[in-house]
């Protein structure tokens, strides 16, 4: 398999700047375009510089943590809660962008009022306008156990798997969010039926949406991973367990919505009683099998379910994103941890071909071998990040 890179990434970070963020209380790290490795024992804070990245895209970060849990407190720094930003330099083929997210603690209750976000100096709106400009994927030991634990964090993981190329998809899926959370405050605090069918209305509109772009997105997921090279890693079966989802099938989007509405409606009492939202497509699962074995990825072993998850990130960072970089930077945390010589080869190989930056951790430099001379090597201690 050749290994050499394409060309240098379309997009990159060439310096990232923590205040008060995590186990930093000051942290000015420069770095080429190409891949880099933060090498050093657990809990020196590689995973920290990994989650900071991780505040450019919508929503918690790579560790799912309110953005409150992130500063520096008083056990690190001597002091009370501090506010804490992250800022970088982003290398792209039309110039450097300059981007930054900051937390100011006690303006408001809301995680969204709480995060400011700037580019170029400027303030915006939030980070999904950065989506644009900056396209992140990421995957952590956290993740290990997607296929066993819970829907929605198999749910969650496609979301974002589907909004790296689609920036348009997360737009969507919070408008939907948001308009399903104003419908369970309407129906508890007495509101009126005009009020609860436009709420229903919107949600009918936006859950199809949102469908809709879910199984385009698994479309082209199946369909790169058709086309990569390569068999090390297993190449996954996709499918999806929702309602509207299935429904496009056989299905136009408008008569979905019909009966999206309807079906709210006639929950409306069941709804408030439980306090959620039992239909929709915040209850979708995403499924997942090995397609080679023709098992559901939950009975596979635990190599071949991390093996799985590499396949659809890799297939991932391969599509194109219109109205976004074509290439994504990867936050690959421990991943190389669970992986045999000729998994691991295969996968810095893959990297390199995809022409991808991306910042991989672990706590022995051996685990990368293979990657000298093709990636930055770097040591991470107490709040500080050193060239290895």
């Amino acid at each position: 398999m050749a290994t050499t890179l394409r060309e240098d990434p379309q997009c990159a970070v060439t310096r990232l700047m923590l205040t008060n963020f995590r186990s930093y209380g000051m942290l000015d790290l420069r770095c080429e375009r190409r891949s880099v490795v933060l090498v050093g024992p657990n809990g020196a804070g590689k995973t920290n510089v990994l989650e900071a990245l991780s505040m450019f895209a919508p929503g918690r970060g790579l560790r799912g943590a309110r953005l409150g849990e992130m500063t520096r407190t008083a056990s690190a720094a001597g002091v009370g809660e501090r506010p804490w930003a992250v800022s970088a330099t982003v290398a792209a083929k039309d110039g450097a962008l300059q981007v930054g997210v900051g937390y100011l603690p006690g303006q408001s209750d809301g995680d969204a009022a709480k995060r400011t976000v700037r580019m170029d100096g400027l303030p915006v709106a939030g980070v999904a306008e950065l989506a644009q400009h900056l396209r992140l994927i990421w995957l952590s030991p956290a993740m290990d156990r997607i296929f066993l634990e819970g829907v929605s964090e198999r749910r969650r993981f496609l979301d974002r798997l589907i909004a790296s190329f689609d920036p348009i998809h997360a737009r969507r899926w919070t408008r939907y969010e948001t308009a399903m959370r104003e419908r369970l405050g309407a129906l508890r605090n007495g509101a009126g039926d005009s009020w609860l069918s436009a709420l229903e209305q919107t949600m009918a509109e936006t859950g199809v949406a949102v469908s809709a772009s879910r199984v385009a997105g698994l479309a082209r997921l199946a369909g790169a991973m058709g086309t990569q090279r390569g068999s090390h890693f297993p190449h996954a079966g996709l499918a999806l367990s929702g309602r509207l989802e299935q429904g496009l099938a056989s299905k136009a989007a408008i008569d979905l919505e019909d009966e999206f509405i309807s079906c709210l409606r006639a929950n409306r009492g069941r709804d408030l009683d439980a306090g959620r939202t039992f239909e929709g497509p915040h209850a979708t699962d995403f499924l997942v099998s090995h397609r080679e074995k023709g098992r559901p990825a939950a009975t596979c072993s635990t190599g071949e379910q991390k093996a799985l998850l590499i396949r659809l990130v890799l297939a991932c960072a391969s599509l194109p994103a219109p109205g976004a970089p074509d290439k994504p930077i990867l936050l690959l945390d421990e991943v190389a941890a669970h992986l045999d010589d000729v998994r691991r080869r295969a996968l810095f190989d893959e990297l390199e071909w995809l022409g991808v930056q991306s910042w991989l951790t672990g706590t022995d430099a051996l685990l990368f071998t293979g990657l000298e001379g093709r990636a930055q090597f770097m040591r991470v201690t107490e709040g500080q990040v050193r060239a290895l």
